[in-house]
């Protein structure tokens, strides 16, 4: 017998609703006819390779929590496989919902394989970073047929989804050039994309064969998150011709990728100034048919190297509370190095906050449950129950460890003069006294 459906927006569209949907639907308290009817139109992507047998399916796109992603893998420089996987474990025991590969040194591919297998979190790559090292060829060596095989392969390694620069096109290009741009193109992949097309003449592969591309995608029912190559990497650069023209291809390649019945999201900015970035949400889902949003950052300043997982948290809330669906990171170690455990840890609470602040914002319904017993247990000065709630509890409790009060019912900032004791003795029939000793 036929299989029924080879992807969730297929299922979808076929009035299908499928176990990733109902798993989506329980974590989100929402209808699982909901989901289906949000997947079908494609304001809504589980990704979900057929071959990533530990994943617990996540739903990112209208009306869901906004999800993070944390990016690692190994470069030249910082190749210990040992601690990217210590990287894995702390993402995935913080409960993030997305895992980027992004090793772009050496054989990478039994790194992944253990991602794979081990992660409930949905695992994305970017196949152009590893396209040097899979292929063994310099870039000027590679043919547009060899980028396809990069995507194959990781397709069938279980990769949920890719990032893939098909917007960065001759014409785009063209645009790219005559805004003449601060920081040029900082965007990895987008740049090896642009040098290719540059030294060889020859068209985006990616955009040139994108059927091609769908066909392999379809197959294994990996999500295509369509890249921003010209992301603005300035303040400077945020919302320029080249950035918007490539936004405008994007948007078409989504609709051709559902045709096929693949899933899409969309990547977004970058650096960009905090009076830009509700306008960018609007635009983006307007220009691509509401598909799900999914930024870096946005960072909103560019002087604070060493701080970029702040820059980013503030951009990242703002962006979250206007319409992005998804978050992607960005550690202390942003614009300076690899980043190590302890700046993964920052990233991912800096994220975790942004994309909490941003839930609360948008009305997600059960977003404030958590807030509301943080604040009750405030009321009631239950230190314990406080660090349960805490995004970060072993944190909150070495703090407060730290400089222990005279009295556990304060802490030592107010002492007895706590405004929470103060006023539950008032509420209580009691009287507050501070002179107790003379």
């Amino acid at each position: 017998m036929a299989e029924a459906y080879r992807t969730q927006m297929e299922a979808a569209k076929k009035g299908i609703i499928t176990p990733e949907m109902k798993t989506v639907a329980e974590k989100e308290r929402l209808d699982a006819e909901v989901i289906r009817e949000r997947v079908a139109k494609g304001s809504i992507c589980i990704p979900a390779n057929i071959l990533h047998k530990s994943l617990s399916a996540e739903g990112i796109g209208e009306g869901l929590r906004t999800k993070i992603n944390v990016n690692l893998g190994i470069s030249g420089d910082c190749k210990d496989y040992s601690v990217e996987m210590q990287k894995v474990k702390m993402a995935v025991d913080f409960g993030c919902e997305a895992i980027m590969d992004l090793s772009n040194y050496g054989k990478t591919s039994t790194f992944r394989k253990e991602l794979v297998e081990y992660s409930p979190a949905m695992i994305g790559t970017v196949p152009m970073y590893d396209a040097i090292g899979y292929l063994d060829k310099d870039l000027m060596d590679i043919t547009a047929k060899d980028f396809l095989k990069v995507i194959e392969a990781h397709a069938k390694e279980g990769v949920d989804f890719m990032t893939i620069h098909a917007g960065i096109n001759k014409r785009t290009i063209e645009r790219f050039k005559e805004t003449k741009r601060l920081t040029n193109i900082v965007s990895r992949g987008g740049s090896l994309l642009f040098a290719w097309i540059e030294m060889t003449g020859n068209e985006n592969p990616f955009y040139e064969y994108f059927d091609e591309v769908l066909d392999i995608l379809y197959k294994y029912d990996v999500t295509i998150s369509l890249g921003d190559a010209l992301r603005p990497g300035s303040t400077n650069d945020s919302s320029d011709a080249g950035q918007l023209t490539e936004l405008i291809e994007l948007g078409i390649l989504t609709e051709r990728a559902w045709k096929k019945n693949v899933q899409v999201m969309v990547e977004g900015p970058g650096h960009m100034a905090i009076n830009e970035i509700a306008p960018n949400m609007i635009l983006q889902k307007r220009l691509c048919h509401n598909a799900p949003f999914y930024v870096l950052g946005p960072l909103v300043t560019d002087i604070a190297p060493g701080y970029d997982h702040i820059t980013s948290a503030i951009g990242g809330a703002i962006a979250a509370s206007s319409g992005a669906d998804f978050l992607c990171y960005v550690t202390p170690a942003e614009h300076l190095r690899l980043p190590d455990v302890d700046d993964v840890k920052e990233g991912i609470i800096a994220s975790k906050i942004a994309a909490h602040a941003g839930d609360i914002a948008k009305g997600i319904p059960y977003a404030r449950e958590i807030d509301n017993k943080m604040s009750d247990a405030r009321r009631r000065i239950d230190w314990d129950e406080m660090f349960k709630y805490a995004i970060d509890p072993e944190k909150a409790k070495r703090y407060f460890e730290s400089t222990p009060p005279a009295d556990r019912h304060t802490c030592s900032m107010c002492g007895k003069m706590c405004a929470m004791r103060t006023t539950n003795m008032i509420l209580e029939g009691k009287k507050v006294e501070f002179c107790t000793e003379k």
